[in-house]
Formats: structure tokens, C-alpha cells, sequence
């Protein structure tokens, strides 16, 4: 990709590199406009100039407050909201409905290929499980939704669905505001279910109350949690991700993960998320594998829809649903769950158009070969902006 000269008036901050290594000056428009692409694609997401509710990054990064299901005490309902532009039909199924697709429980379709509907309390309660059956031209499935912020597995058959939250009601946080100490970060990387001596997967409660005192004796400053995000095959470590905005359930509940980062901070230790973003699995029941019956909701369409070596599905950058939707979960996990921040899976997959397979990496010229993902480089360019202008918010921040 051929990039547009940097039109800013106050030159990117990517200078200073280059002024401080000489080596990178053959490289210097590619980084110009690498950054011009960053800057561009912010200005366009944000609908170019500051709009009413929207004039930052934080500002759009709101999608899981929109979509998804959230009860609204004031109306006396519950609104649960899905992007599925594809879809010609979708209904609510759970334990409410006996798991039978009924007309009480038919989304309407509004604009920009959204649906949604409004149920009244008491409809439906907290615990219950539920999922959408989604019809398109030529078939049906169920799925879970794309924001569901709680998925569990049954017990007996296995099946994953996702679980009515209410979300009025607040974790009451101990340490409400964390700063980091001062000294290089010792960081403690870890698996809350492969953490215990005992047979079986261990809990947050036990990740907690026996593994924390442990790590801040030890002097660790920092924990990295490895497998947050739901994931059906526990094998996987985590790493084929099914649900996005649901802290894994085999560990315990939100609270339960909340309350292990409180303890962590109060005991001084930052918490990073091993987040992934990289790429998906490729579960159409559980994940977001055809959620609306389409190959390219999420994902590229094309040959680069799978991973080569990972049997995964590969996320198209490119679209701005698709950064709508990462952004927001990387806000999410920051503001409902207190991370101090994250650390990014996969990223060489991401940059390279050949995931670096089989790629030496042995001098700055496999950087700026025209090999590279400039769509993946701008979404992590405004990943780490919008990580960093929350976290320097919320550590400015005065009563």
C-alpha cells in the first residue's frame, strides 16, 4: 500500500525513532504513513469531526453498552441488541421460552443491519440461559451472542449457552483506583485453572486466597493471566476464543475475577491481560464463526479466512464494525474488570500477511517490505492509544 504523505501540522510522535536510530531513515515514509493511517482511520471512525457522545476514542469504544443484553431499571425492562446484517429472522430461545422459537421473543430489525427487542421484567430472570436462533436465506443455527458476558457449559451435555446478567448491579471495588508502583515490572504469568497442586481446574476464589499472597512474597510487582476470554476446548489454553466479553466461567463468575484483581492491587500487583485478538475459533454454535449465517461478519471472506496453521478464524481489520467491536472489548475488560492492561496474542500473526510463518525477521527490511497488514497495524496503533489515554484518565482523575 502506497501511503499519503503526513498532512498533520505537528509531526508523529514516530520521528523521535527514527532520530534516535539512524537505521530506520530508509524506512521513513513507511512509518510516516503508517501513522498517517492511524490518524485517518481515528477521524473516520469518529465520523470526522466530534459528534454528540462521540469525541474520542473512548467515546466510540461503547459498542458492549449497546449491544447485548442490559436490563434498564428506569423502563422496567430488559433491551438485548445484536449486529447480524446477514440475518433474515432472529429470536431469543432459553429457558423462558421452553427453547422454543415463540413470536414473544422475535427481534425487529432497525437500521444498519441491527435487531433488537425489549422484554419486560420479570420475563425474564438472572441465571437463566438463552441463546438466538438466527435464520438466513438457505439455513438456521443457534448462537450465542457476540457480547454475551457470561457463557457456561452444562454439565451433562456439554452444550455452551449464554447466561441472563443483571447488570445494574455493581461489584463494590475495595481499591477503586490502582497506580502502579514505580519499578520495573517482575511479571508473574499465569493460568487461574492450572495453578493449583490439586487435581482438576482451579477457581479465582483459589487463584485468590492461596497463589496471590504467594507471587507478592516472592516480590512479583505484576500477574499476566493467560485464558480470560471464554473458550469452548479447554486444551486450548485459552487461545481459540469464543466469547469475547465473557470472563471463562470454568474459573467461577465475574465477581469471582473481580475480586482477585481487587486483591491484587490491594496487595500492590498489576494485573495484565493476556487478551486475544489475534484471531477467533472457528465454532459457529459457540463463536462468532457465520453468527448471522455470512462467512465475512467478523472475518475476511476470502482465502485469508483461516489461520493456515491454527484452525482458526483470521478477524478483517479493515472493516469498521470489526474495530468497533475490538476496541469495545478492550475498553470492557479495562472499566468492568480494573486490568492495568494488556498483553497482545499473536500480534506477528496479525501484522504479516503470512502470520510470519517461516519468516527469519532478520533485518529492518522484513518490516517495511510491503508484506505487512497495514489494517492490523492501524487497529493496534489505536488499541494501545485508547489503552493508554484510559489508563492515564483514570489515574488523573480527581474526587
Amino acid at each position: 500500500m502506497k501511503h499519503p504523505k503526513t498532512t498533520t501540522s505537528r509531526p508523529p510522535r514516530q520521528l523521535a525513532l527514527i532520530k534516535n536510530d539512524p537505521w530506520l531513515n530508509p524506512y521513513a515514509e513507511a512509518i510516516k504513513g503508517r501513522h498517517q493511517d492511524a490518524v485517518d482511520k481515528e477521524i473516520n471512525l469518529l465520523g470526522g469531526r466530534p459528534r454528540k457522545g462521540v469525541r474520542s476514542l473512548s467515546d466510540f469504544a461503547n459498542a458492549h453498552k449497546f449491544f447485548g443484553l442490559h436490563r434498564d431499571a428506569k423502563a422496567g425492562c430488559w433491551k438485548f441488541r445484536e449486529w447480524a446484517p446477514n440475518a433474515k429472522a432472529i429470536h431469543l430461545i432459553g429457558d423462558f421460552s421452553d427453547w422454543k422459537e415463540t413470536d414473544t421473543f422475535a427481534l425487529n430489525r432497525i437500521d444498519n443491519g441491527v435487531w433488537e427487542i425489549d422484554i419486560p421484567d420479570g420475563v425474564i430472570r438472572p441465571g437463566q440461559k438463552y441463546k438466538m436462533l438466527v435464520r438466513w436465506d438457505g439455513g438456521c443455527g443457534e448462537r450465542i451472542p457476540a457480547y454475551a458476558t457470561r457463557v457456561v457449559q452444562d454439565p451433562v451435555t456439554h452444550i455452551f449457552s449464554a447466561e441472563v446478567v443483571d447488570d445494574t448491579v455493581a461489584y463494590r471495588w475495595q481499591t477503586e483506583e490502582f497506580i502502579p508502583d514505580t519499578r520495573p515490572l517482575l511479571i508473574y504469568e499465569c493460568h487461574i485453572g492450572m495453578a493449583q497442586e490439586r487435581e482438576g481446574i482451579g477457581t479465582y476464589a483459589e487463584f485468590r486466597d492461596l497463589i496471590l499472597p504467594r507471587i507478592a512474597a516472592d516480590g512479583y510487582n505484576a500477574i499476566q493471566i493467560m485464558a480470560i476470554q471464554e473458550h469452548p476446548y479447554y486444551g486450548s489454553f485459552g487461545y481459540h476464543v469464543s466469547s469475547f466479553f465473557a470472563p471463562s466461567s470454568r474459573f467461577g463468575t465475574a465477581d469471582d475475577l473481580r475480586s482477585l484483581i481487587d486483591r491484587a492491587h490491594q496487595l500492590g500487583i498489576a494485573v495484565i491481560m493476556d487478551i486475544v485478538h489475534s484471531h477467533a475459533v472457528k465454532n459457529e454454535v459457540e463463536g462468532l464463526g457465520r453468527l448471522d449465517g455470512s462467512y465475512d461478519l467478523y472475518f475476511y471472506g476470502d482465502s485469508r479466512r483461516e489461520h493456515p496453521a491454527w484452525d482458526s478464524l483470521c478477524f478483517d481489520y479493515g472493516k469498521n464494525e470489526v474495530l468497533h467491536f475490538l476496541l469495545s472489548n478492550c475498553k470492557y475488560w479495562l472499566d468492568e474488570f480494573h486490568f492495568d492492561g494488556f498483553r497482545f496474542d499473536g500480534v506477528t500473526s496479525m501484522l504479516y500477511y503470512n502470520h510470519g510463518l517461516g519468516q527469519a525477521f532478520g533485518s529492518y527490511d522484513d518490516y517495511y517490505n510491503g508484506a505487512q497488514d497495514t489494517n492490523a497495524i492501524t487497529y493496534l496503533t489505536l488499541a494501545n492509544k485508547l489503552t493508554c489515554c484510559k489508563k492515564r484518565s483514570r489515574r488523573t482523575r480527581t474526587p
